[in-house]
């Protein structure tokens, strides 16, 4: 996570707008006493929005919790596929 003012920011916002890119960096602009703006790259943005959709409501919560169960617990099942 980078963090920075609003006037190094607008002295180097290229750079620091190329970190966020490149780097899948967060980038906080500091605007004072509990204030501030989050920067980061639309793919990381999109991701977020993806899971918060996937945990929007608690059967999905549900079932990917289940899911990373058996993950960790190595109860997965597997399937061969048909070719057809």
């Amino acid at each position: 996570m980078l963090i920075a003012s609003v006037s190094d920011f607008r002295k180097d916002i290229k750079a620091y707008l190329d970190k966020v890119a490149k780097n899948f960096e967060t980038l906080i602009i500091n605007r004072g006493k509990d204030s501030g703006i989050v920067i980061m790259s639309l793919e990381e943005y999109n991701s977020l929005m993806a899971t918060n959709y996937e945990l929007s409501s608690r059967k999905n919560e549900q079932r990917l919790d289940s899911s990373i169960d058996k993950l960790k617990n190595k109860t997965t099942l597997t399937k061969e596929l048909i070719e057809g």
